[in-house]
């Protein structure tokens, strides 16, 4: 078993294969993007790329991102809501320099339990929005890293 797990090593290693999320520092500046949300946005992709850069790095992130939406998904006999789904869309741009290198748009969603108890339903809606802001961070992290190491 040992052979075989040093073999696949090499082999590997002498590719040129390189693991995506290798915990390197990926050297891409994220601006500022505005909002509460935007602040959670910025905040998970800096911690995917290996920690906050300043502007003099390499590649820049730019993304705007746009307001939750609630749409109803369910309704009770009452005609009260009793589950909604909160969605997110954000536009990206990734630069190097000048040059833009990449760009696109990624959408999040996520269901949630909507009940009369104010409290109850807050909380619910809160974490569904950082679950959201949390997919939105690792699609676009994602796809930012990738087209990073792509240009080098």
């Amino acid at each position: 078993m040992k052979k075989i797990l040093l073999f696949l090593l090499l082999t590997l290693t002498a590719c040129g294969f390189r693991p995506m999320y290798s915990g390197d520092d990926m050297g891409i500046y994220v601006s500022p993007i505005d909002g509460i949300n935007g602040i959670e946005l910025r905040n998970a992709l800096n911690t995917q790329f290996g920690g906050p850069h300043d502007e003099t790095a390499k590649y820049k992130l730019v993304v705007s991102l746009g307001n939750p939406l609630t749409q109803y998904k369910a309704l009770a006999q009452t005609g009260d809501a009793t589950w909604q789904e909160i969605s997110i869309t954000a536009h990206y741009k990734i630069m190097c320099g000048d040059k833009e290198i990449a760009s696109g748009t990624e959408k999040a969603s996520e269901s949630y339990t909507f009940v009369r108890y104010l409290v109850a339903s807050n909380a619910s809606y809160n974490n569904a929005v950082k679950n959201t802001i949390s997919v939105l961070a690792k699609k676009i992290g994602a796809r930012a890293i990738s087209e990073t190491q792509k240009a080098e």
